[in-house]
Order: structure tokens, then sequence, then C-alpha cells
């Protein structure tokens, strides 16, 4: 892919970002359109992640299918934890909840986001295996520019959508 289709690409997919932000930038969204934002951020950091690093196609064959598995199964992880997080909500609410029940919900939205520290650092160790020195930095450059890139995106879409909603 040359650099202009990426450049097209990159461009369509914020456009898609921005505007599955504005419709899903509240707690409350439904968990369909959560699950379809978290797809296009990750599609979007890996497409930014081609460009910032230089992949060559061979790199790109490489990492895309180990990193995509991973980002769907955290997602899938994700998705259990704010379940276990709703019950625990929902026990923690009624006045007669046994701290047995508490302490399981505990336990297992802990060893979840162990589970997803875990996918983490396989994303990590696959990117190692296939990036030069060189590459390893702009990676970690990539990373700060990127949240703090799309942390932006998301605080504008929040605003534009508070904005319409006073007017």
């Amino acid at each position: 892919m040359n650099a202009t289709a990426k450049r097209v690409v990159i461009l369509i997919l914020a456009a898609v970002l921005l505007g599955a932000g504005a419709s899903t930038a509240t707690a409350q969204a439904e968990p369909q359109a959560r699950a379809r934002l978290r797809d296009n951020i990750n599609t979007l950091r890996l497409l930014r992640m081609t460009e910032a690093l230089e992949l060559t196609e061979a790199q790109t064959a490489k990492l895309f299918p180990p990193l995509t598995r991973i980002e769907r199964e955290k997602a899938e992880i994700q998705t259990r934890i704010a379940a276990e997080i709703r019950g625990l909500r929902a026990a923690l609410g009624r006045e007669s909840a046994r701290e047995d029940e508490i302490l399981g919900f505990v336990q297992r939205i802990r060893d979840m986001r162990q589970s997803v520290r875990q996918k983490d650092e396989e994303f990590e160790a696959v990117l190692n295996e296939n990036l030069t020195p060189v590459q390893k930095g702009k990676y970690l450059i990539f990373l700060v520019d990127f949240a703090r890139g799309l942390g932006e995106k998301l605080n504008q879409a929040r605003q534009a959508r508070q904005g319409r909603d006073i007017h």
C-alpha cells in the first residue's frame, strides 16, 4: 500500500472513529456501539502504527494477524470484566450482600485484569520479535502520541456533543 493510499484509509477511519466517538461518548452507550468504537480505534491504531513505524509489507503480514487476535481476546476479557463489575455493583447495592459473594467478584475481576495484562505482554513480545531497534523506539513514541491524539479527539467529540445538547 503506498503512502497516499494509507493516508486516505487513515482519514476515512478517523472520520468513522470521530462519528462513532460522538455517538458513543457516554458510559451508557450500547455494548455493540462500544465494541464498534473499540474495533475502529484498534484498526486506526494499527494503520497509524504501520505508517509511524514504516513497517514493511512483510512485517505488516507478520504483525497484523497476531495483534488483531490479541486485541480481540482483550476485548472479550474486558466485556466479561464489565459484566462482573455490574454484578459487583448490584451485590454491593443490596443490604443482604454476602462477603464471600463480593470477594468472588473481586477475585474474578482481578484475575481477568491480570489476563488483560498478560495479553498486553504478549502484544509487546510479538512487536519485540518483529521490529528493528529503531522501530521499537518509534513505537514507544507512537504510543504516547496516539493516546494523546485519541484523547484530544474524544474530548472534542464530547464537547461538540455537549454543545448540541445545550442548544
